[in-house]
Formats: structure tokens, C-alpha cells, sequence
């Protein structure tokens, strides 16, 4: 991981130390949990320009957490993903379990369902892109952290640079073709486990089109909107399409476009744009041991591209039903 470089401006309220010459930031003096309409759009600012940025003990609990991701945008909930018998963990519907822990707050086996489940979240993606309206923000926030040298880092990597540094060839191919992938959920937790999800049929599970490439909006840059996630490429034989998504996710996924970010104190909070950078949960040898209680809210996205080539408004995941005629989807 790059060390932290120069501070930078142009912003009134926050200091900022950037974790890598091209993205990332640590970010300070920001007014947890209500920052003023100032700072608020200079936090949007820092987004716009690293794309991950990281707040150390902001003191949020998880009221103050949903709240805050509520001035994003409109949030996501857990009611679809609510299958098997899964219960809530939480008070609150927006916000996603990341951690390790069950719901009795005890260390889940590594061998459990849960746990093969997330061994998908080990490989780069971006939040809800198998949603037919993807995810703009991600905000992670730890709660209970292992000790100090088993790990747990939460990589990051940029695919705005990773676009503009692809061979000529293949970036003109890319533009030309304007590439539709399908993603589908099933597919990255069959990666993750095969062996757990051998009988699982992948591609009898639903799937949600995005393009391939598309325009970062807050920032104007072209980027690589490609995750584990990503199925196939339209098009494109199966062969052809597995060679071209394993091609570019190697590619963002390169050290020299990724950060790691540790985890150090509860209260640590990670807000990262999906639209803009990849992610995976890095290793470490807490599995089993020790607890990793990180909780996420995820703000749907608002561009001009967040439902893809998926029908606006229509939302098939159970537990939802049609929206209404602004587009917006309506939990049943």
C-alpha cells in the first residue's frame, strides 16, 4: 500500500491525506454525526475526486450511521436478500451485515453456510451491480475489530485509472462495442465457494445488464464498471466472454491501482463510490477466532446510468414489487 501523501485542497473544512497518487483519502474534521450543508457537499467533493475516503472514530452508532447515509440518497434495505430463514440483526432495514458474527452475537464457524457465503466478498466487485438499480455509495463502518495483526483490511481498486491505462487496442475495442455485461449474485458466491454452491445452476438465477463502460458522472471519467459479479458479456461466445471479463478484472485489479485499508478502531468509517472503484474484503487470520462486526448502509445510485438496460422502476427481487412512475422502487 502507497504511504499517505502530500495533503491536498482546494477544500474549507476537511484535511485530507491521500492514500495514493490517484485515489483515496483519509479525511479529518468532518462534524460527525451532522456536518453543516458546507461540509457535507466538500465530503461529496472528496468522493467525487478519490473515490474511497476514510473517517477514523467518528463515535456513529447505528442510528447516527443510517442517518447520515440517508443525505446521500435513497438507501437500500435487506428485505429481498431476507431468504432461508435469515433474521435481522439489526433495528434497522438499511443497514447490510458485514461481519462475522451471528445473530446471536457469536463468531460464525468458517465452514458455516454464512461464511461460505461470503467467501464471494474476497474477490473485487462493486455493491448491488446484480440489482437491476445499482448501488452509487457504500458506507462500512466497523463496530468490533479483531486484535491488532490478524488482518482484515478492506482493499480497494480504481478502475477510472485502470480505464484510462488500458492498451490503446483494447480501449478502442471496448468503446466501439459499448459492451453490455450481465451480473448476477449467484455467480460471484459460486466463484467464492464452488464447492459449496456446486449444484447451484447460475444461470437459471437473475440477472441485471449494465455497460461494460460508462462515464463516472461527479468526475466526467470513463471507467471500468466490471465486478466477480459479472457474468458474461453479451455478445460475446462464452469462451470470448470469460476471456474479456478475467482480462479487465486483472487488469483494475493490479497493485499499482489498489490500496489496502486497516481497519484500527471502532467508529472507523469507509464511504466508497461502486461507480468509480472495486472492492474485496482482504485476508486475515481472524476467521473462526475473533469478531469482524462491520455494518454497511448502500445509497441506490442516482446517475443517468443507475438502472442499467433493466427496466426503470421494476424491481423483481422478492420482496419488492412494482414502483411507482418516479422511478422509485417500493419494498412490499
Amino acid at each position: 500500500m502507497p504511504g499517505l501523501v502530500q495533503e491536498r485542497g482546494p477544500f474549507k473544512t476537511l484535511t485530507i491525506k491521500e492514500l495514493h497518487p490517484n485515489f483515496g483519502a483519509e479525511v479529518t474534521g468532518v462534524d460527525f454525526p451532522n456536518p453543516s450543508e458546507e461540509q457535507f457537499e466538500e465530503i461529496l467533493q472528496a468522493m467525487a475526486k478519490y473515490g474511497v475516503c476514510v473517517f477514523r472514530s467518528t463515535g456513529m452508532d447505528d442510528t447516527a450511521h443510517v442517518e447520515f447515509s440517508r443525505r446521500f440518497g435513497e438507501l437500500d434495505d435487506i428485505r429481498p436478500y431476507m431468504t432461508s430463514g435469515r433474521k435481522m440483526r439489526y433495528q434497522y432495514y438499511e443497514m447490510f451485515d458485514a461481519g462475522n458474527v451471528d445473530e446471536d452475537d457469536n463468531v460464525i464457524d468458517p465452514d458455516s453456510p454464512k461464511a461460505q457465503y461470503q467467501k464471494g466478498n474476497a474477490l473485487f466487485h462493486v455493491d448491488s451491480s446484480f440489482n437491476p438499480r445499482r448501488a452509487s455509495f457504500s458506507l462500512l463502518r466497523a463496530y468490533a475489530l479483531p486484535p491488532p495483526g490478524h488482518g482484515g483490511n478492506t482493499e480497494f481498486a480504481d478502475s477510472r485509472t485502470a480505464f484510462e491505462e488500458l492498451p490503446s487496442s483494447l480501449k478502442s475495442e471496448l468503446l466501439e462495442k459499448d459492451y453490455v455485461a450481465a451480473h448476477c449474485m449467484a455467480h460471484s458466491r459460486k466463484l467464492g465457494s464452488p464447492e459449496f454452491f456446486k449444484d447451484v445452476d447460475v444461470s437459471t438465477q437473475p440477472m441485471h445488464r449494465h455497460k461494460l463502460i460508462q462515464q463516472h458522472e461527479p468526475s466526467g471519467r470513463m471507467n471500468v464498471y466490471v465486478a466477480a459479479h459479472a457474468h458474461h458479456i453479451e455478445g460475446l461466445s462464452s469462451f470470448n466472454s470469460d476471456q474479456l471479463i478475467k482480462k479487465l478484472l486483472d487488469h483494475v485489479s493490479q497493485e499499482k491501482y489498489r490500496i489496502s485499508v486497516p481497519w484500527v478502531n471502532p467508529g472507523d468509517l469507509v464511504i466508497w463510490d461502486n461507480t468509480c472503484v472495486l472492492h474485496r474484503a482482504g485476508p486475515g487470520t481472524f476467521a473462526g477466532k475473533y469478531k469482524r462486526d462491520l455494518r454497511r448502509t448502500t445509497v441506490h445510485d442516482g446517475s443517468s446510468t443507475a438502472w442499467g438496460l433493466n427496466e426503470k422502476g421494476l424491481d423483481r427481487r422478492p420482496g419488492f414489487n412494482v414502483g411507482s412512475t418516479d422511478g422509485k422502487v417500493k419494498a412490499s
